[in-house]
């Protein structure tokens, strides 16, 4: 390949993809509340947790009606401005549940304004800082039980960790253990499922792992592929002062859906993994959107041209922007390039075959994220598990997002059925 050759393809392969996502109309087949992909996910992020009590949905509309795509500090500024309003309700209702239900929606407010802005930005960590306090200034006013958890790793380091325990406790049923993904954080792991959970009296515990909320943001501990190694330390440490389930069943969301089958693979403990939703092998994704000729220009020393023509795209998608900036600050790499070498390791092949246990799969049919492709890719590789569940969500049902998200009660559906068919309790006598 030439040096031509490779440009032109580069600039072409680039430059159709970002003008297709700069111009495409806001109506693509569904309803949506922005043209750009990655800020209506987000949008649809801050509503799925209106089920549980974490959002509002007029509160979001008027929002996001003052945002447009592209403009990290202006969709902040809406976002931010909408917590503060809310803390402030807060801070006059008398009511002990009301005022913690405005406090729980505060937070989740903080916690999207600080979504787009650059990983340096001096208010991620104001923002940070107000959505966590909120968050537990909340579960204290709804009277809502939970213990933090802080977890000793590798040498001076820790993780944190929250356990949830069930209103009515029911040792025979499994311990969920949950834990996020590429841009998540611990405390909004609450609203995902935990309030769910507690309904039906599961005990939940949740953490963050290097690469997560403020194992990064405090420590800079980024992603590690040996995602066995910060689960087992949150297991040993938890279980050495809390009661031994009789079972433990690890669910991982978005690239948890990566992350709890590799624990799942190398620790007997866990008796049941839930992928939600199936994440088989990110090296593939990452590959599949940036062009060959990319790490060919890099490989003849023209890898400065590939960063100026990322920065051009970067400029036409804010989606694109962001994956970028986030997948470099989360996995310390130092380019675009060497984030999707690095994402060659994720991958479950050769390594899911080791689980034991009960899986559930779970997948959008029209994720944006991870092809479909990737649910045969990871059934066929669990060659040692107990049993294989899998559940693909379609249009019609609301649930062919990335991780069912504006359908959660959909999900939680499937799951709760599934715990309750593979860890079955005892009939009351």
């Amino acid at each position: 390949m030439s040096i031509r050759n490779a440009v032109i393809g580069l600039f072409i392969a680039f430059g159709c993809a970002a003008a297709y996502l700069a111009w495409r109309p806001a109506d693509v087949g569904q309803s949506r509340y922005f043209a750009d992909q990655t800020y209506h996910f987000q949008t649809l992020r801050a509503l799925n947790d209106i089920a549980a009590g974490g959002a509002d949905t007029s509160e979001i509309l008027e929002t996001i009606r003052h945002i447009r795509s592209g403009d990290p500090q202006g969709w902040f500024a809406a976002w931010d401005a909408l917590g503060d309003r809310v803390a402030r309700i807060a801070a006059e209702t008398r009511d002990s549940s009301s005022r913690g239900d405005a406090l729980l929606r505060a937070h989740t407010y903080y916690r999207t304004a600080e979504f787009f802005l650059p990983p340096g930005d001096p208010k991620r960590t104001i923002a940070s800082r107000k959505n966590i306090d909120a968050f537990y200034d909340g579960l204290r006013a709804a009277g809502v039980g939970f213990e933090r958890l802080t977890i000793p790793y590798q040498g001076d380091h820790h993780l944190g960790a929250v356990f949830y325990p069930a209103p009515v406790s029911d040792p025979a049923k499994p311990l969920i253990v949950f834990v996020g993904g590429f841009d998540s954080t611990l405390e909004e792991l609450y609203f995902m499922l935990v309030a769910a959970a507690a309904r039906r009296n599961y005990d939940v515990l949740t953490y963050e792992g290097p690469g997560q909320g403020q194992a990064l943001r405090e420590q800079g501990l980024t992603f590690t592929p040996e995602w066995e190694k910060p689960t087992k330390a949150v297991l040993d440490a938890f279980l050495t002062g809390h009661r031994r389930p009789q079972s433990i069943v690890l669910v991982g969301m978005s690239m948890g859906g990566y992350l709890a089958p590799r624990a799942a693979a190398f620790d007997e403990r866990i008796d049941g993994v839930v992928a939600y939703d199936v994440l088989f092998d990110m090296g593939e994704i990452a590959h599949a959107s940036v062009p060959r000729a990319a790490f060919w220009l890099r490989d003849h020393g023209l890898g400065g041209l590939v960063d100026a023509l990322v920065r051009v795209k970067a400029q036409l998608s804010p989606g694109f922007a962001w994956s970028i900036a986030n997948g470099m600050w989360t996995l310390g790499t130092a380019s675009p390039l060497a984030t999707v070498t690095e994402l060659d390791r994720y991958t479950l092949a050769g390594v899911a075959r080791q689980i034991r246990g009960d899986v559930l799969i779970l997948a959008g049919a029209e994720d944006h994220f991870v092809p479909l492709s990737q649910v045969a890719a990871m059934e066929a590789e669990l060659t040692g598990a107990r049993s294989i569940t899998k559940r693909v969500f379609d249009r019609a049902s609301g649930g062919a997002e990335h991780c069912q998200l504006g359908a959660a009660t959909l999900w939680h559906a499937a799951l709760f059925d599934w715990l309750s068919s593979h860890f079955p309790t005892p009939a009351p006598k």
